[in-house]
């Protein structure tokens, strides 16, 4: 038995994964168990879980694999800060002390780190993959291709912002790169921060503004910030930018530019203006992703895409990509993200180093991204006693009808079966759930379980077999990471309210006859679900439709804003007691909020906000 453990860590979304001979048995992000959002620390509580999931000690590992080479990255902020000095000076220094204590020295910091799990760790099983090609590795091996073209495109790595790999087999070899200044990521990000949230966390609230606007500013944006290429690559001009050297992203003159300052989060309304700002670069970042997509098939003539990355987790973009057929098949990694490079940084020591064959599953070898940790009946009643919780045990049959019946009632439901999902979205695992054809229940559950903003879009989940006669959309979507529109069929006629509405009050009227789940584009997130991996979760959907005739349900997940998703049975009680929602359905127990006796904590400020 050969076992490798994958690592990322201390920038942001630390994360843990074990292969076991060749087999991704286990995988989850730190901050599910720290409950601090994107946490950044050395993943010591989700190393623990990967372990105890394969009834391994850390003695029984073969390699540790950390997707980042840190000198590399220390080299790029030296030559970046000697490129700018002295207007560097403050963010150089800033950063300067946690390098020189933790990141420069970094094989020392984790050997000692991983010897309070194991006195005898052997140093020597460390190895660190370059942080792209962890990326791409995270997406091509686990992918249901022989071949296919690997994009990667974030931030920044140690130099790289943008990658190309390509796949053959067991072989995965980058074949050319963009390198830092320039990134498709760090754009969307200055953006992010230009409208008011937060980088590294408000990229998808960005995205979900943008329909809302009109892209009335690409043509400023890509005269005066991004030079696009016909093969799709760009460059960014720095003169508008501070991220490089400074300790925000942009500067004055991007202010200048567009006429605003940066909107402040505590005192700034979200107005017209930046949905057209949000509107426009999304439009610029799909042209380059298309751009881009073009050019590599005309080049490689391999009719396989696999994407990782943060930008891979902008779905609208990889829903036009899916749409233009440029490829004939694109796979997306579900923790396209940091945390899905302790994947990738396991998997290229795998196949890489030790020069294991691969082998290729027809759907994928994610497991439906469904790695983190699983309670049975016993533990979950245990758990649930101890916090004093009112509730009732069912056979999984009853549970299934109660539970249907329960959202058809218009019942707002926090869903807690079998393993915790791997990667940003939930899927059916640790999820609230409602009935999509509820007019209100999308600023319900925003403003009263979720505790967020109101324009933010909630994603539906579908029977596969369903998925073509509500979108337009004829394929797969497991993880949550396409937007299709909803069919004409099920739209409903334009009233004129809706056409005299502008921005955010274009929420208040229904646009489909799900309007939970439509967005005011008509768009929605798709997540198709099948019996495979999360049979509970399949059959939930099959009976709610036998009640409704609807085959579709909102999935948006167990937490509230600024809060880690949900990972154990006392996180999900608590959340709970916390919120709107209206019952707990918890493996085979259904608790009723108007039963509970126990005092809630006040979630409305529990957690900082994202």
């Amino acid at each position: 038995m050969r076992v490798i453990l994958g690592l990322s860590g201390l920038y942001h979304d630390s994360a843990a994964a074990l292969l076991v001979d060749g087999k991704l048995v286990a995988a989850a992000q730190e901050e599910r168990f720290t409950r601090i959002k994107h946490d950044s620390a050395i993943p010591l509580s989700a190393i623990d879980y990967v372990l105890e999931e394969a009834s391994l000690s850390l003695s029984d590992v073969d390699a540790v694999s950390f997707y980042d080479k840190p000198f590399l990255k220390f080299e790029r902020l030296l030559q970046t800060y000697i490129g700018t000095a002295p207007k560097g000076l403050n963010s150089f220094r800033m950063a300067m002390p946690v390098w020189l204590r933790e990141k420069l020295f970094l094989k020392d910091y984790l050997a000692n780190a991983l010897k309070t799990r194991d006195e005898q760790f052997d140093i020597d099983k460390l190895r660190f993959v370059e942080h792209h090609y962890s990326h791409a590795a995270s997406a091509f091996y686990p992918s249901p291709f022989e071949d296919a073209v690997v994009l990667t495109l974030d931030g920044v790595g140690e130099w790289a912002t943008s990658s190309v790999a390509i796949g053959k087999g067991r072989d995965l070899e980058i074949v050319k790169q963009l390198e830092f200044p320039h990134s498709l990521g760090l754009l969307y990000s200055a953006f992010t921060y230009y409208t008011g949230f937060k980088v590294n966390s408000g990229e998808y609230k960005l995205m979900g503004l943008a329909p809302y606007g009109s892209p009335r500013f690409v043509d400023t944006i890509l005269e005066h910030l991004v030079d696009v290429k016909p093969d799709g690559s760009f460059k960014l001009d720095q003169t508008y930018f501070n991220y490089a050297s400074g300790l925000t992203m942009v500067n004055k003159r991007f202010c200048e530019l567009f006429g605003e300052p940066v909107r402040q989060p505590d005192t700034d309304e979200l107005t017209q203006f930046h949905m057209d700002i949000a509107a426009s670069i999304q439009v610029v970042t799909e042209k380059i992703v298309l751009a881009l997509a073009r050019a590599l098939r005309e080049e490689y003539q391999i009719p396989n895409l696999c994407l990782a990355g943060g930008v891979a987790l902008n779905c609208v973009a990889n829903g036009k990509l899916i749409q233009e057929q440029i490829f004939d098949q694109v796979w997306v990694q579900p923790a396209a993200g940091d945390a899905g490079g302790a994947v990738g940084a396991a998997q290229a020591i795998w196949h890489n180093e030790l020069g294991h064959q691969r082998v290729v599953d027809s759907a994928d070898s994610m497991c439906g991204a469904y790695l983190g940790p699983l309670y049975n009946d016993d533990a979950i009643g245990a758990e649930l006693a101890d916090l004093g919780a009112i509730m009732q045990q069912h056979t999984q049959s009853d549970m299934l009808d109660t539970t249907a019946a329960l959202l058809a009632d218009g019942k707002a439901i926090g869903w807690f079966q079998g393993r915790m999902e791997f990667g940003p979205r939930a899927l059916g695992g640790r999820s609230i759930l409602s009935d999509p054809r509820n007019e209100s229940m999308q600023k319900n559950l925003n403003l009263k379980i979720k505790f967020r903003e109101s324009f933010r879009p909630f994603a539906p989940s579908i029977l596969k077999d369903d998925v073509s006669e509500w979108f337009d959309f004829d394929a797969q979507s497991p993880y949550m990471l396409v937007v299709a529109d909803v069919l004409d069929k099920h739209r409903l006629a334009e009233s004129e309210s809706q056409k005299n509405a502008f921005g955010i009050d274009r929420l208040n009227e229904p646009r489909s006859s799900v309007p939970a789940i439509t967005h005011v584009d008509y768009s929605a997130r798709i997540q198709t679900v099948d019996g495979a991996y999360n049979p509970a979760y399949h059959e939930l959907l099959t009976r709610f439709k036998a009640l409704t005739g609807c085959p579709i349900l909102v999935n948006t997940s167990f937490n509230v804003r600024g809060e880690p998703i949900v990972c154990t049975p006392t996180d999900a009680f608590k959340c709970f007691m916390g919120t709107g929602m209206d019952a707990l359905v918890i493996g085979n127990y259904v608790l009723h909020k108007s039963e509970q006796v126990v005092a809630a904590e006040d979630y409305t400020s529990k957690y900082e906000l994202d």
